[in-house]
């Protein structure tokens, strides 16, 4: 903003803009911040659940191997599970980052989709184990959603932050020296002037 003449309109419009572009600056490290702390906490459940889902998995595939072992196969009856459409995803929002939250009617498994005749009880304990399976991936699914949501909003936080605090509030800074320096220019000049007039009076 080089070109802007040296007026008193001028000077109070880029301290204005200065007080903006610093109130701007205040917010968006404040945005910045409890989007961190958010991300810290939704990390920390990540690495919990990780763990679990590794465990539940290996359990699922242990139980699946004893059910096929024990019944020589498992596809036809994989054709009779019924297709989960509970699956919800509903968002709530972190100053101003949308993350979602994914809901599903929990399944009971003490009602088997498929009839006793030709299969097992490893069968049922693999349906069990598939179906913890099932909610801890949407779980999984919430999480690493939001954690990238998150990342994404704090990067972009952080690229606002840093242009009003290196370029946009040293550039007004130096836009009011120059206009209030080229003012108290003026005013000296002026002063000489009046000065002047009075001595030839």
């Amino acid at each position: 903003m080089e070109n802007l003449p040296p007026t008193k309109g001028n000077l109070m419009a880029a301290k204005h803009s200065r007080e903006l572009a610093k109130t701007g600056f205040e917010l968006m490290d404040k945005k910045r911040n409890i989007l961190i702390r958010e991300l810290m906490s939704l990390i920390d459940s990540a690495y919990k659940l990780q763990e679990r889902i590794d465990k539940t998995f290996s359990e699922a595939y242990s139980a699946l191997k004893k059910a096929k072992i024990s019944m020589g196969g498992c596809e036809d009856i994989s054709m009779a599970m019924p297709i989960d459409k509970s699956v919800r995803v509903r968002y709530r929002s972190v100053m101003g980052v949308e993350l979602p939250t994914v809901t599903s009617t929990p399944t009971d498994t003490s009602v088997l989709p498929y009839g006793f005749l030709g299969t097992t009880s490893a069968l049922d304990d693999a349906y069990k184990e598939f179906t913890k399976v099932k909610e801890l991936t949407l779980e999984l699914a919430e999480l690493e959603n939001s954690i990238y949501r998150l990342a994404y909003s704090i990067k972009k936080a952080q690229k606002r932050a840093n242009a009003l605090h290196n370029i946009v509030i040293p550039n007004l800074d130096d836009d009011i020296a120059r206009i209030g320096e080229a003012l108290e220019e003026k005013e000296r000049e002026e002063f000489v002037r009046l000065k002047v007039i009075k001595a030839q009076k």
